[in-house]
């Protein structure tokens, strides 16, 4: 770990942790191929992707962002493999991670800035019903965070994740990799996760794992509020949550549609409010939208 303070220090310090906002349709915005099956590691292949990726990482830290989100989103061999990449994952992953280091390293910020290695559901993030055996789940996610947890990463990110089921394979390795785990799940507008399981539940048997932070993303900035609080009550008043949500809505060819459906400012009356340790941005958002979530937040 390169940083002075751990992540995990950060989290018992007064005031809020900014998150960075979304990676890949940033990418797109700036002229990335990010079509599917590899979406926003496509920009992983190329130099021109990886130049762009990191000027998207340095603009969210000078927006100022605390924890930058890696490129690994897609960086596994389940989603490489249709493209003939699937021998790249530990190749492609530490390209991002070293991508995200060297614009941590380019801004020069006073305060210390975190490192979150991204992980998802091996299939689609909106498909509960897509989940693969436990035994499959063991084998590939434990590969995807030793990958992450050689290239450096600060935290692991557990992000958009659909199942209970699915979320404690993750969650049980990661801890076991003695890196902190953030979890977060994806939330239907009845505030039940994609699953219809319960986030109750879900914090019940996080909490025991040892995760050190659970929350919600990918879901509409207006709808997160509703399965915050009942995580607010699972959890604790004092445990850390995180919550991210998104613009725009998912298509199957093009991996995301950008809306502009909430502006920064609309979107920071919704965020500014949510009792919650991390906030930042989901798909969708820009470095734009973090600034005016630092301004609203001070």
């Amino acid at each position: 770990m390169s940083q002075p303070i751990s992540f995990l220090s950060s989290l018992s310090q007064p005031g809020k942790l900014i998150l960075d906002g979304a990676t890949g349709t940033e990418l797109h915005r700036r002229g990335v191929d990010t079509g599917l099956p590899l979406w926003s590691a496509n920009a992983l292949l190329t130099d021109r992707g990886l130049e762009i990726l990191r000027q998207i990482h340095e603009d969210y830290l000078r927006a100022g962002a605390d924890i930058i989100t890696t490129n690994t989103f897609r960086t596994h061999r389940r989603a490489l493999a249709p493209s003939g990449n699937a021998d790249r994952a530990l190749e492609l992953t530490r390209r991002a991670v070293e991508t995200a280091r060297a614009a941590i390293a380019a801004v020069r910020a006073e305060t210390p800035k975190f490192i979150a290695g991204s992980i998802s559901t091996l299939e689609d993030c909106y498909r509960p019903d897509l989940v693969p055996s436990d035994e499959e789940l063991r084998a590939e996610h434990a590969e995807r965070i030793d990958h992450l947890v050689q290239c450096g990463v600060d935290l692991i990110l557990i992000e958009t994740v659909n199942t209970i089921r699915e979320a404690l394979v993750m969650a049980k390795l990661a801890v076991a990799a003695g890196v902190p785990v953030v979890v977060s799940f994806v939330c239907n507008r009845e505030g039940k996760i994609l699953s219809g399981e319960s986030l109750t539940e879900a914090a019940n048997k996080s909490l025991s794992l040892g995760v050190s932070v659970l929350g919600v993303n990918c879901g509409p900035t207006a709808d997160l509020a509703k399965p915050l609080a009942e995580l607010k009550q699972a959890c604790g008043a004092k445990f850390p949550l995180i919550a991210y949500g998104n613009i725009g809505y998912a298509d199957e060819k093009v991996g995301w549609v950008n809306t502009d459906a909430e502006k920064p400012e609309a979107y920071c009356r919704h965020a500014s409010g949510w009792d919650v340790k991390i906030v930042g941005g989901c798909c969708g958002t820009t470095p734009e939208h973090i600034r005016q979530l630092k301004l609203a937040l001070k």
